[in-house]
């Protein structure tokens, strides 16, 4: 059963890259390989829908919920209304390549002590998530500052 199921994946995987170009951008961007990339490729769409970074953020349910009352404003984590494959997989690429990416890698060094756990690789995959949209949407390869 298992090999069945492992066959199944490759099918599906060598289709996703029939059907995604292999020149395009979100590739330059250290930690997204082939096949992530495609399913990050194949869930959005176009990306040109989210005409600013925090819209596709939203999108990926990698918003925080901000709660205001009078004065007080208080941030009870993410609000998790977008995609949950994609909300996951930026966590996931976030957690494992963190290391990889320049930009990823100087965001972790300045909020490590102010962050922990989760919440850090929370900050980290939202981080991604407008990498990914700023290299798409202005189609332009991935520099790090």
């Amino acid at each position: 059963m298992e090999e069945l199921e492992r066959l199944e994946a490759r099918k599906i995987e060598d289709r996703l890259r029939e059907l995604v170009p292999k020149d395009s951008l979100i590739f330059t961007i250290p930690g997204i390989g082939r096949t992530l990339g495609c399913i990050i490729l194949a869930r959005v769409g176009d990306v040109k829908r989210f005409p600013k970074p925090e819209s596709f953020v939203v999108y990926c349910g990698l918003d925080p919920v901000v709660e205001r009352s009078g004065k007080a404003v208080v941030s009870r984590g993410i609000s998790k209304r977008g995609n949950k494959y994609l909300r996951s997989l930026f966590y996931f690429l976030a957690v494992r390549n963190y290391s990889r990416n320049p930009t990823l890698l100087k965001f972790y060094e300045t909020h490590k002590d102010r962050l922990k756990g989760r919440k850090l690789y929370v900050a980290l995959a939202r981080k991604l998530a407008r990498v990914v949209w700023s290299v798409w949407y202005n189609n332009r390869p991935y520099e790090p500052k």
